[in-house]
């Protein structure tokens, strides 16, 4: 099924948001409701969407992932002769895929994989790594945003695309001409002739037609604006790169493969026009003038010039019209505007209508028809609408008031470009009712007076604008102090902002592929191990299943450790990459006693063994050498192959008096809960110990993919020895390096801040106006809680919050509004002082609590104390009841709906 694209220049994006969608929504619905979205809302028959479906799931089960605007599937498998094919599979059409390829073979062309060759299409990229004795990265097909307009730029000239527009632009110059001019020349020597051209050509770097060849390849045949939004989305991770292995080519490869296959069937076919690589130089300042992409385009900032035009049209509130008076100078100062328009810029409630009743019953304005419209003018420019526009002054003016003036259309051009942002010269001619010619006439006339300038202003906008030069440069000021602002530290809440989403909480994705993303994100990190299942592994991955883990843990992929006990059953655990583990794993701290030494000695002179073996050679009572073990694990220095004896031992013995299952009699047997499955020493599979800097620079770089943004305070609270002086170094020369940022990032924290590139981009996006604040409910104890370790936690007047296992926190958009303890009954809010944002707040508390329990994380819930007072005398409480919960003797409960009929017990 080939994905659809439009043709529309600029909009690579437009088209894989809606593939996305349509993916996400057809995953998330049963065969014969997708089938029936499809049918009435897409208009396919019942057979295309069966066949739809299909292939969608064929893709999904060989890859895990469906290409879209938010997912790039990067697969690599073996071809029949050995050599290794890349596809990228994504959904943004080949005028966005064709100059990628060939940035990636402008890169390459100096390395190992120089002889790569490839070919796209409107559904990805293949590449031919010829050779290659291991799978090659999947970073080297991914170009900077920074630097891929100069890759393309530097391989467009060798390219056939290039030849053929360049013959196409110098038959159009008349450069080519014919010898007999009613006879047709021949293809082959059409050809020729322009090769010597294009070899003579390339000696003049601003030569006119290399010129035009090259702006029609960028702008017309390419998408390059569309594909360097994409890159910084990958680098930004808004999109997703998910790299799979395959022994076969999935539904969408096979595909591209079979396009990869009929380009280079004939190949030794291809004329030589198109396959000589000419040694063309070409002037990159002209080429930028040339392509139109002005300085201002950039600098601009479309938010600010939005700010900027509702201020000046008046739609900002800042000065609402208040009575009669004020409409009248508000039509001297905007123009003509219809009756909404007058409305829209008056203080809410007011009598507009009668206003402008009373002004026209005064003459002091009137209704005129301009175009198709009746808008209000002011009695003082009615001659000029009329000289201008031609509108019909009414009866009854004093002949004063319609004298002629000496240009009546200049004026009003003046007024609407001292009234508005940048404009074309259709949406001010739609609006007078003109036409385009006579209004582009009078601009061009204000520019030569020095009133307007021409260029192009807009952000993302396409063609030239006008706009007054003052505005211009209240423009250029507003812009530049966005840009200050940028760089400057962004407030604490939205580092709660950033985290949740840079770890994936806000789209959990499913599967083993997802947990494994997961895992590596949280190498190293100190996590209770009563929280580790329950919350921080389900919030990243839909449909956490506890023996994905097991598989990885059995498999050898990823390892566990504990770090230290909490309490007498419950600890902190890390979880490990094998190949990482050697890298981040903690020193251990070892633990002295005969019994602790004989379970050391036998693990280290056997090898792996099941509690039954190790107890029988270490002698002692089972419950003693089980307690001794567990002083090992919490140590670090033993582990188990699966995460199923912490599990047990989490749970200790079951209640007296319930029978037990055939299949658990027999686990007991074996030996007492938390023995399960085969024990060992870390160290014994390490080897030769890491070096020092090796040790340090694997910790930064956890650290960065982690956070995003290492601050030392989040350095701290995660215990590492030696603090943020052990990856200090480490991090200042990756940053001389380039590959990390340094700055004051996140106001509050310490000076001394590291982020990846992209990262702080990401980190200061704001909320768009109008989208609803995110809710996210954390474990406190979850890395992506930054609160209580990267920020503090806010005075509350309930008691001090701590990152306990079991405590919940509850940011919304990035602030704490909620922490709720292990206890589970006592509930401290922080919800700002402000409205709107306190009752949002409020709201949104509300209802994460009585999600927790819909969603099956908490059986019941209840709320005996909120922020220290009974909570049926707290006024927060009627938020409760809102949101579902019931008030009690004991405070405000909530069941889940299955078990509202039974009856009401503390939780």
């Amino acid at each position: 099924m080939p994905f659809w694209h439009g043709d529309r220049p600029g909009r690579p994006r437009a088209f894989g948001e809606a593939i996305g969608a349509l993916a996400r929504e057809l995953a998330g619905a049963p065969p014969a409701e997708a089938t029936r979205r499809l049918r009435e809302r897409h208009g396919l028959d019942s057979r295309a969407a069966a066949n739809l479906l299909a292939y969608l799931r064929e893709q999904r089960e060989a890859t895990g992932e469906v290409p879209s605007d938010r997912t790039i599937v990067v697969e690599r498998f073996v071809d029949e002769m050995g050599d290794w094919r890349v596809c990228i599979l994504s959904p943004f059409g080949a005028r966005v895929h064709a100059p990628w390829a060939m940035a990636v073979g402008a890169r390459l062309g100096a390395g190992p994989e120089r002889d790569v060759e490839s070919i796209w299409s409107d559904d990805g990229i293949v590449f031919r790594v010829p050779e290659a004795p291991e799978p090659p990265s999947a970073e080297l097909f991914l170009p900077g945003s920074s630097e891929v307009e100069d890759l393309v730029v530097r391989a467009l000239g060798g390219t056939a695309l290039f030849a053929a527009r360049f013959r196409e632009a110098a038959a159009r110059a008349l450069l080519l001409p014919r010898r007999a001019p009613g006879r047709r020349s021949p293809l082959w020597m059409q050809r020729k002739r322009a090769a010597d051209l294009m070899a003579a050509a390339s000696r003049h770097p601003d030569f006119p037609i290399v010129l035009e060849t090259y702006r029609e390849c960028l702008r017309d045949a390419f998408d390059l604006p569309g594909l360097v939004d994409i890159l910084k989305g990958i680098e930004t991770r808004r999109i997703r790169v998910v790299t799979v292995d395959s022994r076969v080519p999935s539904p969408f490869a096979a595909s591209l493969q079979f396009a990869f296959m009929a380009s280079f069937l004939y190949d030794g076919d291809a004329p030589l026009a198109e396959r000589r690589a000419q040694a063309l130089r070409v002037d990159q300042s002209r080429l930028r003038e040339l392509l139109g992409e002005a300085e201002l385009r950039e600098l601009l900032d479309a938010d600010a010039v939005a700010a900027h035009e509702r201020s000046l049209q008046r739609l900002d509130g800042a000065y609402p019209v208040r009575h009669a008076d004020g409409v009248h100078d508000l039509l001297l100062a905007l123009g003509d505007l219809t009756a909404e328009e007058v409305a829209a810029r008056a203080s809410a409630g007011a009598p507009v209508a009668e206003w402008l009743a009373a002004l026209e019953s005064a003459r002091r304005v009137a209704l005129v028809r301009i175009g198709a419209a009746r808008r209000y003018v002011a009695v003082e420019d009615v001659g000029r609408y009329r000289d201008a526009v031609g509108v019909v002054p009414p009866r009854g003016l004093p002949e004063a008031l319609l004298t002629p003036v000496a240009d009546p259309l200049g004026d009003l051009l003046a007024r609407y470009a001292r009234t508005h942002g940048p404009f074309t010269a259709d949406a001010v001619a739609s609006r007078l009712g003109l036409g385009t010619a006579a209004v582009r006439e009078t601009l061009a006339r204000l520019e030569r007076e020095g009133r307007v300038v021409e260029g192009e202003f807009l952000p993302h906008g396409a063609g030239r604008e006008w706009v007054d030069v003052e505005v211009l440069r209240a423009l250029r000021r507003k812009s530049l102090a966005r840009l200050r602002r940028e760089v400057e530290p962004v407030e604490p809440e939205a580092l709660g902002r950033f985290l949740p989403d840079w770890q994936g909480l806000l789209e959990p994705r499913e599967g083993p592929d997802a947990l494994l993303a997961a895992i590596e994100r949280l190498e190293g990190a100190p996590i209770p191990a009563s929280v580790l299942e329950t919350e921080v592994l389900p919030a990243r991955v839909a449909d956490y299943r506890p023996g994905d883990l097991d598989l990885l843990c059995a498999s050898g992929e990823v390892v566990w450790a504990g770090v230290e006990p909490l309490g007498p059953r419950d600890g902190r655990v890390a979880l490990y990459l094998a190949e990482h583990e050697p890298l981040l794993a903690r020193p251990p701290a070892p633990v002295g006693g005969d019994l602790h030494a004989r379970i050391r000695e036998r693990l280290e002179r056997r090898g792996a063994l099941f509690f039954a073996d190790l107890a029988r050679e270490v002698g002692g009572f089972p419950a003693q050498v089980l307690e001794a073990l567990w002083d090992l694990v919490w140590s670090g220095e033993v582990t188990n192959d699966t995460l199923v004896p912490l599990r047990s031992y989490l749970r200790g013995r079951p209640a007296r008096g319930r029978g037990p299952s055939r299949a658990a009699a027999r686990l007991r047997r074996a030996g007492p809960p938390g023995s399960e499955g085969r024990w060992s020493l870390r160290a014994a599979r390490w080897g030769q110990a890491p070096a020092e800097t090796d040790r340090r620079h694997a910790l930064a770089r956890a650290l960065l993919e982690r956070y995003g943004v290492v601050t030392r305070e989040a350095v701290a609270a995660e215990g590492i020895a030696g603090g943020f002086s052990a990856v200090y170094e480490v991090l200042k020369a990756m940053e001389e390096a380039g590959r990390v940022r340094r700055g004051y990032f996140v106001a509050g924290c310490g000076a001394a801040q590291f982020a990846l590139p992209g990262a702080d981009d990401r980190l200061r996006a704001r909320r768009r106006p109008g989208e609803t604040p995110e809710t996210v409910v954390l474990a406190a104890t979850d890395p992506a809680n930054p609160y209580g370790a990267a920020l503090p936690w806010p005075e509350t007047p309930g008691g001090r919050p701590q990152r306990a296992a079991g405590a919940v926190v509850v940011l919304v958009d990035g602030a704490l509004v909620g922490y709720l303890g292990r206890t589970e009954q006592n509930l401290v809010t922080v919800l700002p002082p402000g409205e709107p944002e306190r009752t949002a707040a409020a709201r949104g508390l509300a209802a994460a609590l009585a999600d927790l329990v819909e969603r099956g994380r908490r059986r019941a819930l209840l709320i005996a104390r909120i922020d220290g007072v009974e909570a049926a005398l707290h006024p927060y409480g009627a938020w409760l009841a809102e949101a579902g919960f019931v008030s009690g003797a004991h405070g405000y409960v909530r069941r889940r709906a299955a078990a509202a009929d039974l009856s009401v017990e503390p939780v």
